[in-house]
């Protein structure tokens, strides 16, 4: 590997690592690029020593070719190389040609025999790239830039007139093929038709000029116009190698033609070999006080050395005449570039202050009119803050047209000093525009401190709006309620609620006074929002945007709570007297009513001791229950007078009272089942009198009914219930079974209600006591069981008789002993005599 150190001096513009960048030869779109022009490049002078190469890393890799091209380039000699065909042979040629680089100030690094040898294509790319370099574009030289730079510049003075060509790199600016088109064109015009190029063919320019380079200029081609086309960043080290070529041919064709055209045709030396042309020595004698002509021998050696100096004098004027010649040549082309682009320029700047002046015209349009407009005067607070957003939107819209505005001014300010050919229209337009760019602003500020007022004065008419909208809602329901109130149709039945009415509508009229007050502080609130309205001359828009409520609404049911009032008052008033009335009437009735029903209780308890006291005889009791009737019909007249109180009651609609607690129609029932119990009563006693005398029966027995039934009436009303019934017969005697009772109830209580009353308990009674007056009735009974035999079997007790009265009778009759009598036979003729005897079953 060959390493060299860091050296010092003018030559270090080898900055391989800011000029070559080896990552980049990784892309294969640029690595072919750089093959085809480096192999093109180094075939372009290899040919002057009757060689080329075909493959750049194989045909360097043995050294010679590489040695060959650096002597042909530098025009030195190399060392003498090495002619083996070993490893180390290659390696030394390599090395030699590695030195003969690094000896011309060139800092090679990573670059190695041993990679070149090896044919590392990067390396070797790396290697080319240092040579051209150094040699082919270093010692290029414009104003005061050198090699990369100066290459630049020359491009761009090369191709300023051109239209479409704007040289600023090495890889882009050369796509569309125009900027070598350019270059030949402005150095053999009649090589290229410039006018018929097209910006958008990039293709056909391309391979115009690398044609006409090839052909007329002797630059080999060494690229491909698809492979700058079809690559987005085309290789800069391929491009500045083939312009680096125009650079060299142009330059050097330019002094050849020049001295040409200055020196006599070369034949014209090579007349005589001891004496100068015969055209030319006159020429030079006239310009250079020239020597007269010696006729001796001796004095031609020194009229020869004359010659020669005044041939070397007359050279050196040349070269300085070249020197001036280049001089005055830069001169006029910075001359005529420095006008090129002033003109340039100036077009440029009229064009741009047309265009900036067109566009700010076009925003500028109607907006004095929409900054004019009063718009705001009649908006609602909602809409002023709309406006308000839309206006500083306006304002930083305005702000960011200042800029175009002092472009404008600045262009031109400086077409005026570039002294432009229509620069008093330019400064009339712009004048326009800074005068209505004034009145804008003077606009905008206005219009922003009428809405920043009127959005003020909204806010304080809208807080009051506000402030009037909660004090009016509660106050209004308040009004409302009360009108509601005071219309309402009260439904009381007491002179205490009445009394409670009264007081509360006393609290209420109470409350009116401070209700007032609320009432004109609500008004004070719209007052002073038209007191606003008319001192600021506010053109509102709306109402309340808060409430429908209005001061007029306020006024008028304020007015109508005022006029219901008394109203009230007056009904409270009548509704008190009548309830007084009312009153009056419930004690009216109360005070009978708690006479007649106690009266009539007492009556209902009378007669039912009436009826079941023993006291005299059954015509007794009849005759005293008339009498009590006949007291109950006087009474009369005091139940009528009580049903005309009720008809007074009923009439002022009174439905409760307190001071009794007996209804009419307690009374009206109570009434009615006192003459219903006095008149049964009667109908009892007087059924018991006939039941008496049809039966036979004797007070006595009667008198005993009327004991029995009245203990086991328990419940003291007269009647009694079924068990109190069966309990009543078991104390008599009675040995009943379920189906015995059953029968009995049948008879006492065929309605089935399950009670029994007193007279069917006499009508039984008297029954069964008729039943049981003689032995021979039973006797008769028997014998029809039996069969008419003077005996009976226990089977046809049991067959015609419950089971209970079945073994009763078994038990109790004897057996019967007569001549006819069979096994079981019972008699029943004794048994009926001495159950006849005994007034027991």
């Amino acid at each position: 590997m060959y390493n060299m150190d860091q050296y010092d001096g003018e030559n270090d513009y080898m900055q391989q690592e800011d000029d070559w960048d080896r990552d980049l030869l990784l892309d294969p779109a640029w690595e072919k690029q750089q093959r085809k022009t480096f192999t093109a490049w180094c075939n372009s002078h290899l040919r002057k020593a009757g060689t080329q190469i075909e493959n750049i890393e194989e045909d360097f890799r043995d050294g010679l070719k590489l040695m060959l091209l650096l002597e042909v380039i530098s025009g030195e000699r190399l060392a003498k190389p090495e002619r083996g065909k070993m490893r180390v042979h290659k390696i030394s040629n390599v090395n030699k040609a590695l030195d003969f680089i690094a000896s011309k100030g060139v800092k090679l690094v990573s670059i190695g025999a041993e990679e070149i040898v090896d044919g590392n294509a990067k390396m070797t790319l790396g290697m080319i790239w240092t040579i051209i370099l150094r040699f082919a574009i270093q010692d290029i030289s414009v104003e005061e830039t050198s090699a990369k730079e100066g290459l630049l510049l020359w491009c761009q003075r090369k191709t300023a007139p051109y239209k479409n060509v704007n040289i600023q790199n090495f890889h882009i600016s050369w796509k569309d093929g125009l900027g070598f088109c350019a270059l030949i064109h402005r150095h053999r015009p009649e090589l290229i038709d410039y006018g018929k190029l097209r910006k958008d063919d990039p293709m056909t320019n391309l391979n115009t000029a690398f044609d006409v380079a090839e052909k007329y200029l002797d630059i080999p081609k060494m690229l491909d116009a698809e492979d700058i086309v079809g690559t987005a960043r085309p290789d800069e080290k391929a491009i500045m190698t083939y312009v680096s070529s125009f650079y060299h041919a142009f330059s050097g064709a330019q002094k050849v033609s020049w001295m040409q055209r200055l020196l006599p045709p070369p034949s014209s030396f090579l007349l005589l070999p001891h004496s100068p042309p015969p055209s030319f020595l006159p020429h030079l004698i006239q310009r250079h006080d020239a020597i007269p002509v010696l006729a001796s021998p001796s004095a031609c050696f020194w009229q020869e050395k004359k010659r020669s100096s005044v041939l070397l004098y007359f050279l050196q004027d040349i070269n300085n005449a070249w020197g001036s010649l280049e001089g005055a040549e830069k001169g006029y082309e910075e001359w005529l570039l420095n006008e090129i682009r002033r003109l340039e320029r100036l077009d440029h700047l009229a064009e741009k202050f047309r265009q900036k002046a067109a566009i700010h015209e076009a925003w500028t349009e109607g907006k004095e009119e929409m900054l004019q407009k009063r718009d705001y005067e009649t908006a609602s607070l909602s809409d002023i803050k709309a406006l308000l957003k839309k206006h500083e939107a306006f304002e930083s819209d305005l702000a960011a047209h200042q800029d175009r505005v002092e472009q404008i001014a600045a262009i031109a300010q400086e077409l005026n000093e570039l002294d432009y050919y229509d620069s008093p229209s330019v400064n009339a337009r712009c004048q326009r525009i800074c005068d209505q760019w004034d009145a804008l602003g003077a606009l905008t500020q206005k219009r922003s401190e009428a809405l920043q007022r009127t959005e003020k004065l909204l806010e304080t008419i809208d807080q009051l709006y506000l402030e009037f909208a909660k004090r009016a809602a509660p106050f209004n329901n308040w009004m409302e309620g009360a009108m509601e109130d005071l219309q309402d149709t009260f439904i009381v039945h007491t002179i205490e609620e009445i009394q409670g009415l009264s007081t509360a509508h006393e609290q209420f009229k109470a409350t009116l006074p401070e209700a007032d007050k609320e009432r004109l502080a609500i008004l004070g609130i719209h007052n002073e929002i038209a007191k606003i309205v008319q001192t600021y001359h506010v053109n509102m828009a709306g109402t309340n945007p808060y409430t429908t409520i209005n001061p007029q609404e306020i006024n008028t049911k304020w007015d109508k709570v005022r006029q219901l009032v008394p109203q009230r008052d007056q009904a409270l008033i009548e509704e008190h007297a009548r309830q007084q009335n009312n009153e009056r009437l419930r004690r009216q009735f109360a005070n009978q009513a708690n006479v007649i029903g106690p009266w009539i209780q007492n009556k209902m308890e009378e007669i039912g001791r009436i009826s079941i006291e023993m006291h005299g005889t059954l015509e007794d009791q009849l005759t005293h229950l008339r009498q009590y009737e006949k007291s109950i019909v006087n009474y009369k007249p005091k139940i009528d007078q009580l049903e005309g109180d009720h008809q007074l009651i009923q009439e002022a609609l009174i439905f409760d009272n307190k001071h009794t607690n007996y209804t009419m129609e307690h009374i009206r029932v109570g009434w009615e089942q006192l003459l219903t119990t006095i008149a049964r009563t009667i109908n009892e006693i007087e059924n018991q009198i006939l039941t008496r005398d049809a039966k036979g029966i004797s007070q006595e027995q009667l008198n005993e009914f009327r004991a029995s039934f009245n203990h086991f009436d328990r419940k003291r009303t007269g009647i009694m219930d079924a068990e109190d019934f069966k309990t009543c017969l078991i104390s008599v005697g009675y040995n009943l079974g379920e189906n015995e009772f059953s029968r009995i109830m049948s008879i006492v209580d065929p309605n089935r209600m399950g009670i029994v009353t007193f007279q069917a308990f006499i009508d039984f009674m008297s029954r069964e006591t008729a039943d049981t007056d003689t032995a021979d009735q039973v006797m008769a009974s028997f014998k029809v069981l039996a069969g008419d035999k003077n005996y009976i079997l226990a089977d046809e007790l049991r067959r015609e008789l419950p089971p209970d009265q079945a073994d009763y009778c078994i038990a109790r009759m004897a057996p019967y002993c007569g001549p006819d009598a069979v096994p079981g036979a019972l008699d029943y003729m004794s048994f009926s005599t001495a159950l006849y005897g005994e007034s027991d079953l």
